[in-house]
C-alpha cells in the first residue's frame, strides 16, 4: 500500500513524514483520482470473509506467551466471553491487544460494539458511560463493559467520577501491561527503536479508581476475575479490574 496525502497547505506537505504528498485542492483531487481509477474493481477480500468476528481482520499475533507468569491478554479476553451476557455491550480501547479480542469475542448483535475512530484515543471510557447511561433511558438496560490499556486509560481518567455520580453499572476491564505498547509497534514497523516515554510503571489504577467512587480490584486469576466481572453488572456503581497481563508487541502489518 503506498500513501498519497494531499492538502492545500504547502506547509503541511513539506514536513509529511510518511508517502508522497500532493499539494493541491483535496476535493478536486479526488476528482480527478475518480477519473483515473475508472472501472477498476477492488478484488475480494479474502481475510474478510475468513473471519468470524464480522469485523475488520487485524494481522494475527503470532507471539507466544511469556514465561513470566503473567495472563495474556487472550486468555482474559476468553475468560470474559464465557461469562458474559448474551446482550452485553462491548466498548474498546486497547489497540495493542485488538486481533485477540476479535478472535475471542465475536460481534454478532447490531450496535454492541463500539470504538474509537482513527487513533482518537481517549473516546472510549467517557463513551461508555454515555452508552451505560442511554441503555438506561431507553429501558434496555443491556449491561455495558469497556476493555481498555492502561495506556489508553490515562487519556479520560476522570471520566470514572462522572460513572459513580450517576451509578452507571459498566464493568471497565484494565489490561495492565505497563507500556503503549500500540505505540512500541509503530515504532518497529517504523524502524525508530528507542522512542522514550513509552513505559508506564507505577500507577496504582485500583487506588485511582477508589478515588473516583468506583469499586475496584487487581486480579491476577481467571476465576476470581470472570467471579468480579459477573457481579459488577448487579451493582449501582462502576467496577474497575486492573488485570497484569504479560507484554507483547504485536505486528501491525
Amino acid at each position: 500500500m503506498r500513501l498519497l496525502h494531499v492538502s492545500d497547505d504547502p506547509a503541511e506537505t513539506a514536513r509529511a513524514p510518511v508517502g508522497d504528498s500532493l499539494l493541491g485542492d483535496a476535493v478536486l483531487s479526488l476528482a480527478a483520482l475518480t477519473k483515473l481509477i475508472g472501472e477498476h474493481k477492488p478484488k475480494t477480500d479474502k481475510a474478510r470473509e475468513s473471519v468470524t468476528h464480522r469485523m475488520a481482520p487485524c494481522p494475527p499475533n503470532p507471539a507466544k506467551a511469556k514465561d513470566d507468569g503473567l495472563l495474556t491478554a487472550a486468555q482474559v479476553f476468553a475468560a470474559l466471553n464465557e461469562i458474559r451476557p448474551a446482550n452485553v455491550v462491548l466498548v474498546e480501547e486497547s489497540p495493542s491487544n485488538l486481533a485477540d479480542l476479535h478472535a475471542c469475542w465475536p460481534i454478532t448483535e447490531p450496535a454492541s460494539f463500539f470504538t474509537f475512530a482513527s487513533g482518537g484515543l481517549g473516546w472510549d471510557l467517557p463513551a461508555s458511560v454515555g452508552i451505560a447511561l442511554g441503555e438506561r433511558e431507553t429501558g434496555r438496560n443491556r449491561p455495558v463493559v469497556l476493555i481498555i490499556g492502561d495506556g489508553s486509560f490515562q487519556y479520560s481518567v476522570q471520566a470514572l467520577w462522572s460513572a459513580a455520580q450517576c451509578r452507571a453499572p459498566i464493568l471497565v476491564v484494565v489490561l495492565r501491561n505497563e507500556e503503549y505498547a500500540v505505540l512500541k509497534s509503530f515504532a518497529a514497523l517504523e524502524d525508530t527503536p528507542g522512542v522514550p516515554g513509552l513505559d508506564l510503571p507505577d500507577i496504582d489504577i485500583v487506588s485511582l479508581a477508589k478515588g473516583y467512587g468506583c469499586d475496584a480490584a487487581r486480579l491476577d486469576n481467571l476465576d476470581a476475575i470472570k467471579r468480579a466481572a459477573g457481579e459488577a453488572w448487579t451493582k449501582s456503581k462502576p467496577t474497575v479490574l486492573e488485570i497484569p497481563i504479560s507484554s507483547q508487541i504485536p505486528p501491525l502489518v
